[in-house]
């Protein structure tokens, strides 16, 4: 089975994605993580990426789904894998379904307000010196402004600044629209209220996972 999660920065899909890969053993794929991954080994790829970064360009989708494809090929994902930030458009999911078109799909769109993303974001606080991450909100450092770890200043970041939030959110929504409207036509797209806890998104999840395992299941045999 592949797994696709999609929802906005601060919706949830990385935790979501863990307990997913802890559940039934899919391991989680971040594009992020295969980009930064390149970089540091230096590979022909990764110089690629690391100059596309370098000049403040988008990485193109031809060189983020060479990475997927190598990833995805590896035998941890013979049954089954969890994609965290891909894919981000309709080019990607259509370039995705080229080089692996056999496999059970299974979407889940995080829908979350604006309003609750600012509220998430904005809490935000990291260390830039261990990189440890708080939130006013809901994990507070024991002394405001002071990182329990290392003792360093707190600091907000430019991308969690709420004028910043709102710019990637309108993106987000422009450029996620066309990918689930794919993903209903095709019948595996599944939606779930991202303002819940994490155990209930969680358990909203694993329910429609364990039916489309079952389902597939039954086909087979």
């Amino acid at each position: 089975m592949r797994v696709i999660l999609l929802g906005p920065a601060g919706s949830g899909k990385g935790t979501q994605a863990d307990l997913i890969q802890k559940n039934y053993g899919f391991p989680k794929i971040s594009t992020g993580d295969l980009l930064r991954k390149a970089v540091q080994e230096g590979t022909e790829l990764g110089k690629k990426v690391h100059q596309e970064m370098k000049a403040g360009k988008l990485v193109a989708d031809d060189i983020v789904l060479e990475l997927v494809k190598e990833r995805i090929s590896a035998p941890d994902c013979r049954t089954g894998y969890v994609l965290d930030g891909f894919p981000r458009n309709l080019n990607q999911a259509l370039l995705l379904e080229k080089i692996e078109n056999h496999r059970l799909e299974t979407v889940f769109e995080i829908l979350i307000t604006e309003e609750e993303i600012l509220r998430r974001l904005s809490g935000r606080r990291v260390c830039l010196q261990c990189g440890a991450v708080y939130n006013i909100n809901n994990n507070k450092p024991k002394v405001d402004g002071v990182c329990d770890i290392c003792g360093s200043p707190l600091v907000i970041r430019e991308d969690d600044k709420p004028e910043v939030i709102k710019e990637r959110f309108r993106i987000y929504v422009e450029t996620t629209k066309p990918l689930v409207e794919h993903y209903s036509r095709k019948k595996v797209l599944f939606q779930v209220d991202g303002q819940n806890s994490v155990e209930v998104i969680f358990k909203a999840i694993k329910s429609i996972i364990d039916r489309r395992i079952s389902g597939a299941q039954g086909v087979s045999n």
